[in-house]
């Protein structure tokens, strides 16, 4: 093989392509961002706020971390970019859904939350806090 030819980390897009693909991918991540937070002011009770801040929130964050790995251009850059974000991401999955349940599970057993417009009720028999948790 000779010289001139480029390895596959090095290929690139075209700079007014990626610039493109990173422009849309910030823009819906900002906006699903921003449908979080008025969801976050716009819903009345908890698991419905909770929802909100969780769900599109963490897929924005993705769509950003996916945006900064493809502003990179090259493969090489790229798989470098993901390598980066993708602890960033993972915590977020892990933290996003932990959090969410141990507000819920705290507000309702603080009783701010709707009892009549639960279907389900499994905490019924378990409102009270565990003597070891605190």
């Amino acid at each position: 093989m000779t010289s001139t030819m480029t390895s596959f980390l090095e290929i690139a897009l075209p700079q007014p392509v990626a610039d493109a693909i990173v422009l849309v991918l910030v823009l819906i991540g900002a906006i699903l961002c921003l449908s979080a937070a008025v969801g976050l002011l716009h819903f009345r009770d908890v698991p419905s706020r909770l929802h909100a801040a969780t769900k599109p929130q963490v897929l924005g964050l993705v769509l950003i971390c996916l945006a900064i790995a493809v502003a990179q251009r090259t493969i090489g850059g790229m798989l470098l970019g993901l390598l980066i974000v993708i602890p960033v991401i993972l915590l977020q999955f892990a933290t996003a859904p932990l959090s969410a349940h141990m507000v819920g599970r705290q507000a309702y057993r603080n009783g701010t939350v709707d009892h009549q417009g639960l279907i389900v009720d499994e905490y019924a028999d378990s409102k009270t806090t565990p003597p070891a948790a605190g």
